[in-house]
């Protein structure tokens, strides 16, 4: 097995006017909240929007690990539909002394140059900005962050940038070369 170099970059906004909203793109599209954790819908979504740039970290996980995660207090999935058709998701995922981290974002890959992307991901982080209305008990947020990495889409960290991200850390590392999983297993991506 070979090796290929990822480079990681951890982003972050420190205040909610951090945020600049990308513009609403035409037609039909509506951003709303899965408010029924399901693991057969969030595993869904993470592998069709992930299986053609190698996410593979959550692929093994259970029924159970998927449902412990989303019922975490304050744990929230955003999905993205154009016309009906779920089109991409945002995950948050609210940790310790108000922070909240973009733990996935991304759009099927039949959705992206549409400029859906940079619609749900404003949409999202707005999100995590006014977490703890929705989620009583939690903190205020006070901080949002993410990491993207060179395995991600072309155009992944442009669009992190544009929102009002500021790049806070990098690591470049050797990770074993995997193949490119599509949205389920033998599938391939177009």
């Amino acid at each position: 097995m070979s090796n290929v170099t990822v480079t990681t970059w951890s982003l972050e906004q420190t205040a909610s006017n951090d945020l600049l909203p990308a513009i609403t793109p035409d037609g039909d599209v509506r951003i709303v909240r899965s408010e029924v954790p399901s693991p057969e819908f969030s595993r869904f979504l993470y592998a069709s929007v992930g299986g053609d740039i190698r996410w593979t970290d959550r692929l093994s996980w259970t029924y159970a690990q998927w449902q412990g995660f989303l019922d975490r207090p304050g744990v929230e999935t955003w999905v993205a539909y154009d016309r009906g058709t779920p089109a991409g998701y945002v995950e948050l995922d609210p940790q310790d002394d108000g922070v909240v981290e973009v733990s996935y974002f991304g759009l099927i890959p039949a959705f992206r140059g549409r400029r859906i992307g940079g619609h749900l991901l404003s949409y999202g982080v707005a999100r995590a900005w006014d977490l703890a209305e929705r989620w009583p008990g939690r903190p205020e947020t006070k901080r949002v962050w993410l990491h993207t990495c060179s395995k991600d889409g072309e155009h992944a960290m442009d669009n992190y940038l544009r929102r009002g991200f500021k790049l806070f850390d990098t690591k470049v590392e050797e990770e074993p070369e995997v193949a490119t999983p599509g949205p389920w297993p033998g599938a391939r991506a177009v």
